[in-house]
């Protein structure tokens, strides 16, 4: 008949293969379709498992494309001799690149996914152009824990609300969706505890503010939403005050076929009939729309 894989105990008893007997190179075959979080589970179980998860074929497939793009933005010396594993590992944490930008240190972030393996980013209100940022009147500068860059804008008044931004950036193929990260009211902490003002807010439910973006590659998108509405919010309760909300401007499309791309963005409310105030922006976030949604439905 045919030969058999059992083999026989101490006291007798038959035993059949087990994990531990299944080769190195079929383990490293199944996780090229496992996600990076369960590979780091499994290689737990056994040597096999172990080596297989640490296998550069396995960990390639897990790196975006491009990935050398991302690595040119740490010092070689970072990255020079590391396996795939540990160059999935350093994509992984948040990257700081700045283009230039050169106040308050770098003012854009990327990183990978660490389930999917896909690019993110974001950017900071310092890279934006903020009118009237400049005078004291309207907006400050609030140092914060909540935020990564931990500094927002706070606008105060004014009458005129325009943010502009761009960022140039080998983006890999994908389709991603670009947010305005905003809280309505001042927060701060006193006495330990998380409080928020609202002395300032006002003239968010009037009119609806305008986002956009378009592309290099001609791609177009835009929103309305007024930020302070007693509409009930599905996530928020019936309001919108006190918490961080990503506002969605729209997605684009990277095909891949050029070397980057370049996105311009804004959000601005400019009817000079009334004024608008007690708003913090943070930052833009670009994510792949699928990654996104999935994070949605999670909070």
């Amino acid at each position: 008949m045919g030969a058999s894989l059992s083999s026989v105990g101490a006291n007798g008893s038959t035993i059949g293969p087990g994990l531990g007997d299944i080769p190195e190179c079929c383990v490293a075959c199944v996780f090229l379709y496992l996600t990076p979080p369960e590979i780091c589970n499994l290689a737990r179980l056994n040597r096999s498992f172990r080596g297989a998860a640490s296998s550069d074929s396995v960990w390639e497939s897990k790196l975006p494309r491009n990935y050398q793009d991302l690595l040119a933005l740490v010092p070689p010396e970072r990255h020079g001799n590391l396996s795939k594993k540990d160059i999935f590992a350093l994509l992984s944490r948040p990257l700081p690149f700045d283009h230039g930008h050169k106040v308050g240190g770098a003012l854009q972030e990327v990183w990978l996914d660490r389930v999917t393996g896909r690019v993110c980013m974001s950017i900071s209100a310092r890279a934006m152009a903020i009118t009237g940022i400049e005078d004291r009147r309207y907006w400050n500068w609030i140092p914060t824990e909540e935020s990564r860059f931990h500094t927002v804008a706070y606008l105060q008044q004014i009458w005129w609300f325009e943010v502009d931004g761009e960022v140039t950036f080998p983006f890999p193929a994908d389709i991603y969706t670009l947010s305005f990260r905003l809280h309505l009211g001042r927060f701060s902490k006193r006495l330990g505890r998380r409080v928020c003002n609202y002395e300032h807010t006002h003239g968010w439910d009037i009119k609806p503010v305008k986002f956009e973006l378009s592309t290099s590659d001609g791609q177009q998108a835009s929103s309305e939403c007024c930020l302070d509405e007693s509409v009930i919010d599905d996530t928020y309760g019936n309001h919108k005050r006190g918490y961080w909300i990503d506002y969605k401007v729209g997605e684009f499309i990277v095909s891949g076929s050029e070397p980057t791309t370049h996105v311009r963005f804004s959000m601005k409310q400019i009817d000079c009939t009334h004024s608008k105030g007690g708003l913090c922006v943070d930052s833009v976030f670009i994510i792949p729309s699928d990654l996104r949604e999935r994070k949605r439905k999670c909070i």
